[in-house]
Order: structure tokens, then sequence, then C-alpha cells
């Protein structure tokens, strides 16, 4: 396997200095495969599909339609159509002794992502690293291997037919094994994302020989303040909750001040239309449901909410819904979160819905990039010095 990472990182060298043009022409051609090659990324689904219980959560996220795929397709357009995050002087300077310092921004060289049963995944980190100028590898998991492979045939076909390395961007085989080689690759890749549960990014932070950033588990919550706005409420409660259930932005806790508990069983009356199961116990706080369930948990003030989320979040999303607006900003200071919301659901916690093109994840850290990846956050910099001569003394 190390000769497969060799050749990742000889082709990331190349990649570096393609110009922006042919990366966009790249993406806007897969994107076009996408579309025409719809049945046989659907048949290569099915098969995946078929070895999959529908009532497993991850069902949803394995699953691509034609309406999916068309949506993949157009967010590889947007990132075409994005400004390109190399080349930026980001800081530029003249020291006393004359010489000249540029801080770039470049690429991280090859990029690994790890991920589960969600074959989208395959094309948004193709897209992002390779307009950002980084190769990468990826390891998807069993659930969705036939996915995956035939969508990185069809990246691997367009990528010779624009005579680029296909190289650039690998995809290893759905062991346990692979992934332990992954993680060991120092000297091979400059980073390691794992998306998927919080089961698997324990596993990569506490195994990782290569630098992690931790992305995807999220324990969301919304707190329905005194003064929250009941109508507006339970539009926001529903679209967190029932969107799409087994996302990483999807709620997973109401919170409710006391005061309005009589407003309860109007605000989940949408979830309960959608046979939503409630749970008020302590055992069901901090778990992410991916599933039609919901906890509740009630307070007796503001700070009492911010100390639950406090206590049971992940660091994902979180959202107050109030018409306070001192409530609101107290809320905005102290809860530690990559994205917080005011009576707005979580479910806009996407790289798309952020103006991002796509994402590569959300990582929920706070050395490096926060909330959802795009572009720049998958970029690094190197300082320029042009001198004419100048030596350094004692």
């Amino acid at each position: 396997m190390k000769e497969s990472f060799q050749r990742t990182k000889d082709a990331s060298r190349m990649l570096a200095v393609l110009d922006n043009d042919t990366r966009n022409l790249v993406l806007v051609t897969v994107a076009q495969a996408i579309r025409q090659q719809k049945e046989r990324l659907l048949r290569a689904n099915t098969a995946d599909l078929a070895q999959m219980d529908k009532g497993n959560p991850l069902y949803d996220r394995l699953l691509l339609t034609e309406a999916r795929l068309d949506a993949i397709a157009n967010d590889m357009e947007n990132v075409s159509r994005l400004p390109s995050p190399l080349g930026r002087t980001l800081l530029e300077k003249v020291l006393p002794n004359g010489l000249q310092l540029r801080k770039v921004s470049v690429p991280f060289g090859v990029i690994g992502v790890i991920y589960e049963a969600r074959p989208n995944v395959t094309f948004d980190v193709f897209s992002l690293c390779f307009k950002s100028g980084n190769a990468c590898i990826l390891k998807g998991g069993k659930d969705a291997d036939n996915s995956n492979r035939e969508a990185i045939a069809l990246i691997h076909e367009t990528l010779d037919t624009l005579h680029i390395s296909p190289d650039v961007v690998a995809l290893l085989p759905a062991t346990h094994e692979a992934t332990a080689q992954m993680l060991q690759a120092t000297g091979y890749i400059d980073v390691c994302i794992p998306r998927g549960g919080r089961k698997l990014i324990d596993f990569v932070r506490d195994n990782a020989h290569i630098p992690v950033i931790e992305t995807g588990a999220g324990v969301v919550n919304a707190y329905f303040d005194e003064d929250g706005d009941l109508e507006m409420g339970k539009r926001i409660i529903d679209n967190a909750k029932t969107r799409r259930v087994s996302v990483c932005n999807a709620l997973d806790c109401l919170i409710i001040h006391r005061s309005r508990l009589a407003d309860l069983p109007a605000l989940l009356e949408p979830l309960k239309q959608k046979n939503v199961e409630i749970y008020m116990d302590e055992a069901h706080y901090g778990i992410e449901f991916m599933d039609y369930k919901l906890a509740v948990k009630v307070v007796d003030s503001l700070d009492e909410a911010i100390a639950h989320i406090s206590r049971y979040g992940s660091g994902h999303s979180e959202c107050i819904i109030t018409s306070n607006p001192t409530h609101a900003l107290r809320f905005q200071q102290m809860v530690d979160a990559a994205c917080v919301y005011v009576n707005a659901p979580t479910s806009f916690t996407d790289g798309a819905q952020f103006g991002l093109g796509a994402e590569i994840g959300i990582s929920t850290q706070k050395l490096g990039p926060r909330g959802p990846m795009g572009l720049e956050e998958i970029t690094t910099y190197k300082w320029l010095i042009e001198g004419n001569g100048q030596t350094r003394g004692n």
C-alpha cells in the first residue's frame, strides 16, 4: 500500500502547479459525467442498499437517487465557479534589512479522508481537494464500497480523458487493515479527516500517527426560550429534526423553559405527525440519534439551558429560539460550538448552504478549521522570502 501512497504523493506535486482553468474544466467534466452516467452509479448503489436493513439510520445516508446525483453534480459545478484559494498573499512586508516577505496560501499536499456509508462524500472530497490543489486518499466504509468504487472509476476515466494522472485521487480497500495503514502513513498523508460517528472519530484520533482534524459527530440542541415565538419554534424544530434525521446537523434534544411547558404539545405536533419518539429522561441526553427520536429537557433559566448544552453537546451546532435580543446575545457569547443559531434551524450547517460550494466535513475542534470546511480550510501557507545578498549578523 505504500507504493499507492507514494504515487498519490508524487501526483500531488503536479497538482499543486496545475492552472485553475484546468482544475475547473475537470470538475465541470466530472459533473457532466455524473449526470450522463446516473444509471451506472445507481446500479452500484442499489447493490450496496440491498445489503443494508432499511431500518438502519445509515440507510438514508447511503441512498443515492437521481435528484441526489443532480445535487452532487451541481455542487461540483459550484465549486468550479468559486475563486481559487491558492496563491493568495495573506501578508506582505519588507524588513528593515530589505528582505521581502510574503505569506502565500498553498495546498496541504495529500489529504486522507475516512468515512462511513456516504457515497456523496467521495465526490465532495474530490471536488474540494482537486480545486484546492490537494491530492486525496479515501477510505470508505464497506456499506458503500460498490458506490464508492464506481464513483472513483468515473473520476479516473475523466482524468485520463483530460491527460491528468488518476493518482491524484485513490480509494483504499474497505478493510480495517487499510484504515490502520492509512493512519500510520507518516510522510505520505499530510492530514487525516474522519467523517462519521463518535466511535469512528475517537478511533482515528486515538490511533493516528498523522495529524487529524476531527469532524462529524453532532449532538445538537435547540433551546425554546421563555420569550420564544410558538409558530416560529414549531417550524424550526420540525425542520431541524425531520428534514433528514440521519445527518449530523439534525436535532437531538429540545430544551424548553419551564414557563413555556404548556406550549410543548404544540411545539411537538409536527413531529407527532411524523412519528418521532419523544424521551424526557436523562438517559437519552447526549445521544446522536440519527433517527426519528428526540430528547426533551425542561429548564428554569437560560443559564441552565447553556449549562445543559455545555455538558451534553458535541460542539457542532446549537440553536436558541427567542424574541429577546439580550438572551440571544448571551446564548451566542456563552455557547461553545462551531455554529450557533438564533431563530434558525441547525439544518443550515452545511458547506453548500454557507456558500462554500460543498464541504469536506464539519470540524468540531478549535485548533485550525472550525465548522463547515470548504476550500480555504484545506489550504495552508508558506513564507516566500526574497533578498539581494543580505547576510545575518550575530
